[in-house]
């Protein structure tokens, strides 16, 4: 069962799980499954995987982020609900925002909202590069956070306009690469940010995981972000 697989695997990543949370993070794997067989939400349905990969890995954000209570969090492209989903179940005191370009996404994950009964939950239609300019959300975020697997200096200029100034964009990465964040350290001090924190760590897989804290230290001109064939011809 799911609820038992998840326990094994939240025990391995030294998370505690209420019987509350377990509950709902099953609710949200049968949800997910039930789902993808509609539309293409993740490639990852094994148990398992979910249960780690999707679940643990979005919690342990937590650990290595100092995310103080009620604090506003824009997940941006959050697909299936990823990491902001979780990290709501774990911490109900979360303002969230999950922005997505797909709306059919959008539709599962209102269901989702619905079905755990959670509060304080906004959802946005909208490419990353236009809800960053407008008014409601550029600069509203104590935190931005995405799992997106664009390059760094890339992701900085879609997340980083929604971070308010002394917020963090959160960029949850795979493997660390140095190359990766030298490379984005331009884009990083053009946007008014500067890399806080980088942290890495092992899931229970040992499949590797860096999440880098870029603190939002001056207002990032208006000309960004760019739009989104300029970010992709010529990266900052």
């Amino acid at each position: 069962m799911f609820n038992d697989i998840l326990k094994e695997q939240a025990e391995k990543s030294n998370i505690e799980l209420t019987q509350k949370q377990m509950e709902d993070f099953t609710r949200y794997y049968e949800l997910l499954v039930e789902w993808n067989e509609k539309m293409n939400l993740t490639a990852l349905t094994d148990e398992t995987d979910v249960a780690l990969k999707h679940f643990c890995d979005s919690v342990l954000l937590l650990k290595y982020a100092d995310i103080p209570e009620n604090s506003s969090l824009i997940d941006v492209g959050t697909g299936a609900g990823f990491p902001s989903v979780p990290l709501k179940i774990m911490r109900p005191d979360m303002k969230l925002c999950l922005l997505d370009s797909l709306n059919k996404r959008l539709v599962f994950l209102k269901e989702v909202v619905k079905e755990l009964n959670l509060q304080n939950v906004e959802i946005v239609h909208s490419r990353a590069e236009d809800g960053a300019k407008n008014p409601k959300l550029r600069e509203q975020f104590d935190f931005a956070t995405s799992r997106a697997v664009a390059q760094l200096n890339v992701l900085t200029e879609y997340c980083l306009p929604y971070v308010k100034v002394g917020g963090s964009f959160l960029a949850m990465k795979g493997k660390y690469s140095e190359e990766e964040i030298a490379n984005a350290k331009c884009a990083i001090k053009t946007l008014g940010g500067k890399t806080q924190k980088v942290s890495t760590y092992n899931l229970a897989d040992s499949s590797e995981r860096t999440i880098i804290n870029v603190k939002k230290v001056a207002n990032t001109d208006k000309k960004y972000p760019r739009t989104s064939a300029k970010i992709k011809a010529k990266p900052l």
